[in-house]
């Protein structure tokens, strides 16, 4: 075959080689390698399913699509190609000729080809990614229910509030990741729609099967209209929004494993194969992975910011800026994987200081708010009345220099004469056990509370939701198998057809 099989005809000439470089999609294609084929062998069984091109040139196609996989994307696209769809079929030309390996592409355009190979590959990638996601929130979920009864003050505005527990923390994360984790599967849904059979925008006048290759190749419908299926983007928008903020939560968590190593905190120390040194400084151990993972999620933003970008103007259908879209994605996709099993590594051996949490609970009365509750339980007190009377009492302890478990019941009537004019008449021990971190987790028993005892069913429930997430996982996986099976049924129902 001579010249490039896509300008012997409108265009002629050859491209200078700084065109080439700027057209080509070659090396981001190296995502949708296997993607292509699979599409090139579903879309070759339904023509000959049809009877629009010859069963005997219909199996000497598949057969070298076949040997062409297994050449690997490096050898198929050793020579200067636009993309990987042109290198494939100059391949399959190169080995039968163009009166065989030219009957591929009839019915089909590159605008339909590479819109179903992206939903294909992505399709997958979702697939590994919500696999990831699941062994991180099982990593979440054994050191919930290692730390059930470890005390922790909770932070707003990065200040001591109320005491909770670290599984109460870290159960907290995994209720963020299980969202994520249905967000993706939601994404799914719209990801796994096929616009093969769409051409170029028009359709075709050969009389293909839409649904039998949306068969073969595993989608459950449909993107139905042919200007929106070769032109249609936002599943890549849905896919990632779903990825930043799946990043984001994981940032989040990063960032407190950065604070809570510091000497500052000293709540966790991150295992060393997840840490860094400095080239000067001897004595560091820094969180450079976590470090890392926040800067990554702005990546992934701006992923998203890029694509919107792209497509917010375009008209329809097809134009050659989707083609900058579509990196976008694979990078972002990359990237958040890599984030899910850095996070998932680190969580999974870190150390966790519960010592020092628990003796940093007491200080800064974050029980405060239990013994203002206290004063309306048993005092029938107004709540802004009883917040003012503890505010007080805070302030006084404070400037005395007196530790929560300092306070008593005569500091308490001090101040409440002072500020509310009578005094509480609170015991000692009253004012002392509201003032406890364990006795404030305890009695906070209200679904979704941090008592030991609603963590622990919590989790419980939490147990069976990952076992349900693992099914339905499962699930799509079984479904990806079939795939290839199923084509490899169909090729083989033809060539018993040809034996026949």
């Amino acid at each position: 075959m001579e010249g490039d099989i896509l300008r012997r005809g409108r265009i002629r000439g050859v491209k200078p080689p700084e065109v080439d470089r700027y057209t080509s999609s070659i090396e981001a294609d190296k995502w949708i390698f296997e993607a292509d084929l699979m599409v090139d062998k579903a879309h070759v069984v339904m023509l000959v399913e049809q009877g629009i091109i010859p069963l005997e040139d219909g199996l000497a196609i598949i057969e070298k699509l076949d040997e062409i996989g297994r050449m690997g994307y490096e050898e198929v696209t050793r020579s200067s190609f636009e993309d990987i769809h042109v290198a494939i079929e100059t391949r399959l030309i190169e080995a039968l000729g163009e009166d065989v390996g030219g009957r591929m592409h009839t019915a089909r355009s590159r605008n339909d080809e590479v819109a179903t190979c992206i939903r294909f590959a992505l399709r997958r990638q979702l697939i590994g990614l919500l696999g990831e996601l699941l062994e991180l929130m099982k990593v979440l979920h054994s050191r919930s229910l290692e730390h059930l009864d470890a005390i922790m003050p909770g932070y707003t505005h990065t200040q001591h509030a109320q005491p909770v527990t670290l599984a109460h923390h870290l159960n907290a994360h995994l209720d963020s990741f299980e969202r994520d984790f249905e967000r993706i599967l939601d994404a799914y849904k719209r990801v796994n729609l096929s616009p093969l059979g769409a051409g170029a925008l028009a359709t075709t006048g050969f009389p293909i099967n839409r649904f039998r290759t949306a068969e073969l190749l595993g989608f459950d419908g449909l993107v139905e209209n042919s200007m929106d299926a070769v032109s249609a983007r936002d599943f890549i928008l849905e896919t990632l929004s779903c990825l930043a903020i799946l990043a984001t939560h994981l940032s989040r968590i990063a960032e407190e494993l950065v604070l809570w190593s510091s000497l500052e905190f000293g709540y966790a120390e991150l295992p060393d194969e997840y840490s860094s040194t400095s080239s000067i400084m001897p004595q560091k151990k820094n969180p450079d992975t976590m470090e890392l993972t926040r800067a990554k999620a702005c990546r992934v933003y701006g992923n998203l910011a890029a694509a919107l970008s792209m497509l917010k103007a375009l008209p329809l259908t097809y134009n050659r800026d989707l083609q900058e879209v579509t990196p976008r994605l694979w990078d972002s996709v990359e990237t958040v994987r890599s984030m899910l099993r850095i996070v998932s590594g680190a969580l999974k051996n870190v150390e966790f200081k519960t010592e020092a949490m628990r003796i940093r609970v007491s200080e800064g009365f974050s029980t405060a708010t239990e013994l203002a509750d206290l004063l309306v339980r048993r005092r029938g007190l107004a709540f802004r009345t009883a917040h003012m009377i503890v505010g007080a009492l805070v302030s006084e302890a404070l400037s005395r220099g007196l530790k929560p478990e300092q306070v008593d019941g005569k500091l308490l009537d001090e101040v409440s004469v002072r500020v509310y004019g009578k005094p509480m008449n609170l015991a000692d021990e009253e004012v002392r056990e509201a003032l406890t971190p364990s006795k404030c987790v305890e009695v906070r028993k209200v679904v979704g509370g941090p008592s030991p005892e609603t963590v622990r069913e919590a989790l419980e429930h939490r147990r069976k939701l990952i076992e349900r997430l693992e099914k339905k996982l499962k699930s799509l996986e079984e479904k990806e198998y079939a795939v290839e099976r199923r084509l490899a049924e169909a090729v083989e129902k033809l060539r018993k057809q040809l034996r026949a």
